[in-house]
């Protein structure tokens, strides 16, 4: 069933959340394939002993600086158009994130084009949001001068 304020542009709460925890779980699979064989020697010289000392080489995520995830990441008003700029800001994150993987792995194939194909991602999720958030903004604006 669609969310009432996307109804139009099809997206539900179950398409969208599935999609943004595929994107998760890809680059989960990534960083697993990337550390599954490490050496005690590699992962010391890597800088990645404390991480390893709390989840050996399992998946946690985390930011690059070693901040948990957690749910506090997520924002909501319950204004359609606040939200929808919310939903916009996180795609642009998601997006210059990618953009600074790519750069450290441009040498990197097997890491780059998944990479790669998220960030295109979040660059049609950012357009798609936007065309929402313009149509929404202009029944905002034409209902607020009709009363």
């Amino acid at each position: 069933m669609p969310v009432p304020k996307y109804s139009k542009w099809n997206i539900t709460a179950a398409s969208l959340g599935t999609e943004e925890l595929a994107h998760l779980e890809m680059v989960a699979a990534i960083v697993h394939q990337l550390t599954k064989n490490l050496s005690m020697e590699q992962i010391e010289a890597s800088g990645f002993r404390n991480y390893y000392v709390d989840h050996t080489v399992g998946i946690w995520p985390q930011a690059a600086g070693g901040i948990p995830f957690n749910a506090c990441e997520f924002q909501s008003k319950g204004d359609i158009i606040t939200d929808l700029m919310e939903d916009m800001a996180a795609e642009q994150k998601a997006r210059s994130t990618y953009d600074n993987i790519l750069r450290l792995v441009k040498d990197e194939p097997d890491v780059y084009e998944p990479i790669k194909f998220l960030r295109a991602r979040e660059i049609v999720h950012f357009q798609r949001f936007g065309e929402a958030n313009r149509e929404d903004c202009s029944k905002s604006e034409h209902a607020q001068y009709n009363h």
